[in-house]
């Protein structure tokens, strides 16, 4: 049997991984500025991590959501703690994805209406309501296509007024900063104001931070480099659980919970629920946040100084680098002669940076180095 043929494959085959160093099964040692699609956030095999797993390992792997979790209500509670959102709910599922669909359901069930707003360059994921609301036309079949699934132009305040003013609207849909889109960060007043027509028109604001969350941008949430912003729904994945999938939704307290409104077989389940406990521990203790804020800082000003580079994107380390050249033979060299791992995205002379939170001064001047080489 053949695997379904869908991804475009580096001919590089990962066997080892410690930090942001991985190595292949021919011996060969690559950085990692990429964190398999920014998941990796306390770096590759970080020992407490690993022991967390192996206890739980020992103890019990999973059962469902039929009985008491008490690790679900543990997670619940740090999570709370170091994200400033205590108040809030949490409803853990398996995907970013995964917990999108369940965001934009609550903002229906909450509201009573069915359409949704999102925004040009836009990813919230392929799954049926999730890829509507992408902007990609590629990824949507006709099964999906729906005519209340409004994507508006970046930072344009009129045209979602417009579109809230035609009513119907159950949710508006957001990246913290955009991923996949090439890193976008959203205007602060225009993230402000959008909160403000939410309440005005009755209708949810769902902050996506399944990429730009866990500390990646010196905030626990991107979102909350605006002061003052209290979403409705929160979105995370990725990161979260370094690897082992898990995702969740931060539920506004005023949105209430029923039997059987939301459901998961695997999700929260017991070892998920300890690599989300691990995660959070690490960025707590090793002070993951402001070393993320100063690593990105060091990197965007360092970046801005190379010849070939037009414009850099992003906040801490989530960066997006815009050169003046397309950019796939650029990372095809970076990985062929320097062994370094980064990301694409849909602009086509983008590179997108999403290294583990651990990253170091030296591994960066590196690919610095690295890419001034290709470059000129």
């Amino acid at each position: 049997m053949n695997l379904f043929d869908v991804y475009p494959l580096m001919d590089v085959t990962p066997e080892k991984a410690q930090g942001a160093t991985i190595w292949d099964n021919k011996g060969e040692e690559y950085l990692d500025l990429y964190g398999g699609h920014a998941v990796i956030s306390i770096g590759h095999s970080h020992p407490h991590f690993n022991q967390r797993i192996k206890e739980q390992l020992d103890k019990i792997c999973f059962y469902s959501n039929s009985v008491q979790i008490p690790i679900q209500k543990a997670l619940a509670e740090k999570l709370g703690e170091l994200s400033g959102y205590p108040d809030y709910q949490l409803f853990l599922c398996n995907s970013g994805a995964e917990a999108n669909e369940n965001a934009l359901k609550l903002a229906s069930f909450a509201t009573g209406k069915s359409g949704f707003i999102s925004f040009s360059g836009a990813f919230h994921g392929r799954t049926a309501g999730a890829v509507v609301l992408t902007d990609n036309p590629k990824i949507i079949a006709p099964s999906n296509e729906r005519a209340d699934a409004h994507i508006l132009p970046w930072n344009d305040l009129h045209a979602v007024e417009s579109q809230l003013k035609k009513g119907n609207i159950a949710g508006i849909i957001i990246e913290g900063i955009q991923g996949v889109g090439g890193i976008h960060v959203p205007d602060a007043q225009f993230l402000k104001q959008l909160a403000v027509l939410s309440k005005s028109y009755g209708t949810k604001l769902i902050l996506d931070e399944v990429q730009s969350g866990y500390g990646r941008t010196g905030k626990f949430f991107a979102h909350q480099w605006v002061e003052g912003l209290a979403p409705d729904l929160i979105t995370m994945a990725k990161g979260m659980g370094n690897g082992f999938p898990i995702g969740g939704v931060l539920i506004h307290p005023d949105i209430k919970a029923s039997y059987g409104l939301l459901g998961t077989t695997f999700g929260g389940n017991h070892l998920a629920c300890a690599a989300g406990l691990a995660v959070l521990e690490v960025i707590e203790q090793e002070n993951l946040m402001p070393h993320a804020l100063k690593m990105g800082d060091y990197l965007i000003q360092a970046l801005k100084e190379i010849p070939g580079i037009r414009e850099v994107r992003g906040i801490g380390l989530m960066i997006g680098i815009d050169l003046d050249r397309d950019a796939a033979p650029v990372r095809s060299e970076l990985v062929k002669k320097y062994k370094i791992f980064t990301g694409s995205s849909s602009g086509k002379q983008t590179i997108r940076l999403l290294p583990p939170l651990t990253i170091k001064t030296n591994e960066l001047y590196s690919f610095l180095e690295s890419l001034k080489k290709i470059l000129n």
